[in-house]
């Protein structure tokens, strides 16, 4: 089973919306992301600000930042 997953980015992000359309293969198969706003929390906007979007795994907090693609994100959940 993979690890459970946040995507960190924000609403009108063009490449927090390609990012997400990346993970969908995974999510089809089973890999749960949740989606995390950074402009509902000013600690987290000051953090990933200006590296969203970032893949972050729930279970280590190992992050991957933005770009990646499928094959990078499978290599980042083994």
């Amino acid at each position: 089973m993979p690890p459970e997953c946040q995507l960190f980015g924000t609403l009108g992000c063009h490449l927090c919306e390609v990012a997400e359309s990346e993970l969908m293969p995974l999510v089809e198969h089973g890999l749960l992301v949740e989606l995390v706003d950074i402009a509902e929390s000013e600690a987290t906007a000051e953090t990933y600000g200006l590296r969203i979007p970032v893949l972050r795994r729930i279970d280590t907090g190992a992050e991957l930042d933005w770009p990646f693609d499928t094959e990078q994100v499978v290599a980042f959940l083994r």
